[in-house]
């Protein structure tokens, strides 16, 4: 073992290095969370799908976080994170690769095939056939699904070890009165991870997917433009590159060193923790249940961790869907939603978990002060988050979402057909052939683009023509507000952040700490980040009004009810907030019994 004391033992410079590491992580999971959206567009994925898929990686997690709980001071822990450092950073890769084993990007175009346009000489619709293209394009949607998958359970793998033992590393050999301030400098720090992510997305999707085509391919379709896929891919391989370097300084680190306020016994105490459990691991398993148990019939650890859930169901969703919710609601393109995304909420997290560990090191926050602060900050962050049902867009009339509108039946126009466009009586169609359009004019300045389509017979008024664009949104005047408002109930609410992070540490005792983390983590992952993207997810598709479909299979969907998804969307992150709120009260409530019946029975410890 390394003798304490020189610079490389320092704990400041592992809260870099574990800074840096954790910014990356969580670059490679925003920027992945950014790209869900054209994803979504590329492979024909529904919001539970892509919403399953980016939370898949915590089912390795979750079955992995045992071993964890066993090895806590057993291991070199610096050298295991670099390690899962090192799998992250593969399954970057990995995700990737979707986009190098699928055929091009093809998107509907007259310009590139006629059946976007009205063929009155077909009797018969061919919207249920299956042709080569359309069986390739669900071939490379169920490649995508085994290559992902696999990447993101090999991601849940690597991060298993990152949070549990970085923080328990810094708790254990940092002065008492530094580690809150130095666990919100790394929070505050990593979550600049994100922000970077989603611009990182904002600026990569400005590059069409199939890079040798970008030039061309601008030349017809714009950034905003519904079909328009970005280069996805790009992100993961730069992300890949930062989690190698940032993984390579743990193998430098000792095992354990002096605590920062030079109590010799620190560092002996420490071999004993790692000396003293002779136990093997299938004994642990064994007494792994029993440990469980013992942490789940502490009421206030189990009521701090269930009420941690419901907040962390609550940036799930966020973190997964806001996105997308922007886009669909506001019709903000994916890049300028990815800006505001990394540009105004993340920054605003992150300031909000600073200022709540230094409001935890200046205040002093006690066991029983913490959850009235939880709750006041929640509460006004909740009621922030009301005038947001009343702020959308109503949903606009669009022509071949249902099937009251049989002008189209003769025009053959098949149901994979999405290529919409603004008719000239100012209602928006699914496509020209939804519209009866039977020609279309070229942009004398762009022979690659087209200006008009014409004699659109399912168009009323005088003038039957459709411009190749989606109809305008009725109110994108709110779509700088709404961010402002979601950003700073982000950061009231992230306030409360690291005092209930510390309140975790706090309550129970050094032997349990690595644990009590390790059960924090699993119940966290299994009843908030796994479930939660799916069940957002779940809620947009069920506003889901019409989908494109291939071979007969819902493909992605195209348009949305806007009443119902911001309803639906905005109400499940209050539902969790308000049950987040019951349980910091009924929490607050079993501190001061508990405190009390400590004073009248002897100072034996709340727990």
């Amino acid at each position: 073992m390394r003798k304490p004391g020189t610079s490389c033992c320092s704990i400041k410079l592992f809260v870099l290095c574990h800074g840096l590491l954790q910014f990356s992580q969580l670059l490679y999971s925003a920027y992945f969370k950014s790209t869900i959206t054209t994803i979504e567009r590329r492979y024909g994925l529904s919001s539970y799908s892509s919403g399953t898929i980016s939370s898949l990686n915590e089912v390795s997690n979750c079955v992995l976080i045992v071993f964890v709980s066993y090895f806590g001071n057993r291991v070199h822990r610096p050298r295991i994170i670099g390690i899962g450092g090192l799998l992250m950073a593969v399954s970057a890769m990995m995700l990737a690769l979707p986009h190098f084993i699928s055929q091009p990007y093809e998107y509907d175009s007259v310009l590139h095939n006629r059946h976007d346009i009205c063929n009155m000489h077909q009797n018969s619709s061919s919207s249920e056939s299956c042709g080569r293209d359309d069986s390739r394009r669900l071939t490379d949607t169920n490649n995508m699904w085994l290559l992902m998958a696999s990447a993101q359970l090999l991601f849940g793998v690597g991060s298993v070890p990152i949070q549990p033992f970085g923080i328990s590393y810094i708790d254990d050999f940092a002065e008492p009165g530094n580690s809150p301030l130095y666990i919100a400098i790394l929070f505050a720090v990593s979550v600049f991870g994100p922000a970077i992510g989603y611009m990182v997305g904002a600026a990569i999707l400005k590059i069409y997917v199939d890079v040798n085509l970008t030039g061309l391919v601008q030349q017809e379709l714009s950034h905003g433009d519904p079909r328009w896929v970005g280069a996805w891919w790009m992100g993961l391989l730069i992300t890949m590159g930062c989690l190698v370097l940032t993984s390579i300084p743990y193998f430098f680190f000792p095992r354990s060193m002096q605590s920062e306020d030079n109590v010799t016994g620190s560092e002996s105490d420490m071999n004993d923790d790692f000396k003293k459990p002779d136990i093997s691991l299938l004994e642990f398993l064994k007494m792994f249940p029993r440990m469980f148990v013992h942490l789940l019939l502490s009421p206030l650890f189990l009521i701090l961790v269930l009420a941690q859930c419901c907040f962390s169901s609550v940036i799930a969703g966020l973190a997964t869907f806001l996105n997308k919710f922007l886009e669909r609601q506001y019709g903000a393109a994916a890049t300028y939603s990815n800006l505001l995304v990394g540009a105004v909420n993340l920054p605003a997290v992150a300031v909000g978990m600073l200022i709540g560990g230094v409001i935890m090191k200046r205040a002093g926050l006690s066991l029983k002060t913490i959850p009235r602060f939880s709750v006041v900050m929640l509460t006004t962050s909740t009621l922030l988050c009301i005038p947001l049902f009343f702020m959308g867009c109503p949903t606009q009339k669009v022509i071949g979402t249902g099937h009251e509108y049989p002008c189209k039946d003769n025009c053959s126009c098949p149901d994979s057909a999405f290529n919409p466009v603004c008719g000239s009586d100012g209602i928006e169609y699914v496509s020209p052939c939804h519209a009866g359009c039977t020609n279309f004019t070229k942009d004398p300045n762009n022979t690659h683009r087209v200006q008009l389509y014409t004699n659109c017979r399912c168009i009323s008024g005088k003038e039957l023509h459709a411009r190749p664009v989606p109809c305008p949104h009725n109110c994108p005047h709110y779509l700088l507000p709404v961010i402002l408002i979601i950003s700073l109930a982000s950061l009231i609410a992230c306030l409360t952040h690291n005092p209930m992070y510390m309140m975790v540490l706090r309550s129970v005792s050094f032997e349990e700490k690595s644990f009590a983390i390790g059960i924090q983590f699993l119940l966290m992952r299994v009843l908030a980040w796994l479930p939660a993207p799916a069940l957002f997810g779940t809620a947009i598709d069920s506003s889901c009004i019409w989908w494109k479909r291939v071979c007969g299979r819902n493909y992605s969907c195209g348009y949305y009810d806007n009443d119902i998804l911001r309803n639906r969307y905005l109400g499940l992150q209050v539902g969790y907030k308000v049950m987040g709120i019951v349980l910091l009260m009924l929490l607050g409530w079993k501190v001061q019994r508990t405190q009390e019946y400590s004073l009248e029975k002897g100072p034996e410890g709340l727990l």
